[in-house]
């Protein structure tokens, strides 16, 4: 290839769950009939989840041993490579994964929250809080917990059960994860340093130490569901299930196998903007937006306030087509931008844009959807796009 030189990237396989279903079929019949979101707003009330549908794990991970060593978050992820891998028509084509690259979003596993819980009360009551803590951390955790929690353990079984064995690398960071995950898989193969890849994340929101974390920092959702543009101030994040894996080719390799590309992802882009100056996260959608021409939006608004209302004042400036993921699925974290350019996939590939969400006013326009720009910013730091557009 040319110093310089760029070639086009195709995708060619989605693996998608979440509350709204299993698979692309389930997905857009979902959208494109303005099925109401999926929420469940009893069982960690006050706090507000998009939890995920009812899974047959046994499809993609069938060795029971494999489903019990791992964490929930690890099975969604594990299961939703595979659909993505059948979707790309790969899955046990051992030649073409063993040079299969693979990135992964991830966060850090899962923690035993009854011990946590325990702890956390008897914190309130220790005259040595302190050392408390330390002899509790020290007798109470399990060995095995350290191991549960490595990020990487995702990778990991992704290539013990599917064989998906080239370069695997992982990425931590909440949102900025999963973006810089399909940033780098895109790269390599617009640069011509690798053919295919692999990349995505999962995400479990029905997890009372995560539910904890974030509400201990005021970023849920509680009370009722409420639409993410729905008011002056962004009513919080609401928690979803899901796992969501791109099967990323090169035109040249996709066709050398007889493969259908669904759409082309055209520029991943991950930035950072200066949040503690006014208007930066504003100036930073209206960049992305400047870049994308007159695409469609499908935002990854996360429902955070600060920079939930500063995305919306950008989209509402421009008068562009605007539909929101979280609104739809939640907000999975790491794995919320894989999980949005699989929905923009689907949706210029089976067109036209799915109907508006009523009750949100950022919501609005129709759409041919030739061309979506995929917004992903996180929720405290890091700001992300894609663009995705038809082929032929």
């Amino acid at each position: 290839m040319p110093e310089g030189a760029k070639r086009d990237v195709w995708i060619t396989g989605i693996g998608l769950v979440s509350s709204l279903g299993e698979g692309l079929d389930a997905h857009w019949q979902a959208l494109s009939a303005g099925q109401a979101p999926v929420t469940d707003a009893e069982r960690f009330a006050p706090y507000v989840v998009h939890p995920l549908v009812k899974l047959n794990y046994d499809a993609q991970i069938p060795k029971k041993g494999d489903q019990r060593q791992m964490e929930a978050w690890q099975r969604i992820g594990t299961y939703t490579a595979g659909l993505a891998l059948d979707s790309a028509g790969i899955a046990k084509n051992t030649e073409i994964l063993s040079r299969t690259d693979m990135i992964v979003g991830a966060g850090g596993g899962e923690r035993d929250h009854q011990v946590d819980t325990a702890i956390l009360n008897d914190v309130v009551s220790s005259n040595d809080p302190g050392r408390m803590l330390n002899e509790r951390l020290l007798n109470d955790l399990r060995p095995t917990l350290s191991l549960a929690q490595l990020s990487n353990l995702l990778a990991g079984n992704i290539s013990i059960v599917h064989g998906v064995t080239g370069s695997s690398r992982t990425f931590m960071g909440e949102e900025s994860a999963g973006v810089d995950a399909v940033r780098i898989g895109w790269a390599r193969i617009a640069a011509g340093q690798s053919e295919i890849g692999l990349v995505g994340g999962a995400y479990n929101a029905e997890r009372e130490d995560m539910l904890l974390l974030y509400a201990l920092n005021d970023f849920c959702m509680t009370g009722e569901f409420r639409p993410v543009f729905s008011g002056p101030q962004a009513p919080g994040i609401p928690s979803g299930s899901m796992g969501a894996f791109l099967v990323l080719e090169s035109p040249e390799h996709a066709t050398a196998r007889g493969a259908t590309p669904i759409a082309k992802l055209s520029a991943v882009w991950s930035e950072r903007a200066r949040r503690d100056e006014a208007g930066s996260v504003s100036a930073k959608v209206r960049d992305f937006l400047a870049r994308s021409g007159d695409a469609a939006v499908l935002s990854g608004a996360t429902g955070a306030r600060g920079v939930t209302e500063a995305e919306a004042e950008a989209l509402k400036a421009a008068g562009v087509p605007v539909r929101s993921v979280t609104n739809r699925i939640g907000h999975g974290f790491e794995a919320q931008f894989p999980a949005a350019l699989a929905l923009a996939a689907l949706t210029v590939s089976r067109g036209p844009l799915f109907p508006a969400l009523a009750g949100d006013p950022v919501e609005t326009g129709e759409s041919k959807a030739d061309r979506v720009l995929v917004t992903g910013l996180g929720h405290w730091r890091g700001e992300g796009a894609g663009l995705v557009e038809k082929i032929g």
